[in-house]
């Protein structure tokens, strides 16, 4: 089993920046896809942000293609989320989730995804 901690949420105002960590414990870290949900108040949980195991392939969700970006460091067991000129709908709470199968491309369904970390909040405020 994986176990993730995230960091690096909080409140920023429109506009502005956060960068997500997510620290993996697990000695497969680097075979497997990493990715980031978020679930606003009231909503289901979404696809952000997915990466490969080698970081070749990465894919967004439409709403924060061009401003999010996802990057991992394997030999420190971290994926990173880079997120730029936040707006007020990306407020949520931020998962990172861990794949247990090798794969080419990373899956963008969280069913796919067996290790979650605990969350960490990212409010954006007008």
């Amino acid at each position: 089993q994986e176990r993730l901690i995230e960091s690096g949420g909080g409140l920023v105002q429109a506009g502005g920046s956060l960068r997500l960590s997510c620290v993996g414990s697990g000695g497969a870290f680097s075979v497997y896809s990493m990715g980031w949900f978020r679930q606003a108040p009231e909503k289901e949980r979404e696809f952000v942000a997915a990466i490969s195991w080698n970081s070749r392939t990465t894919y967004y969700t439409d709403s924060v293609k061009g401003r999010f970006t996802i990057s991992r460091d394997n030999d420190q067991k971290t994926v990173y989320l880079q997120m730029n000129n936040l707006q007020l709908e990306d407020t949520a709470v931020y998962y990172c989730a861990a794949d247990r199968v090798w794969r080419n491309a990373p899956p963008r369904g969280a069913s796919d995804y067996v290790d979650w970390g605990q969350g960490t909040q990212v409010t954006v405020s007008s």
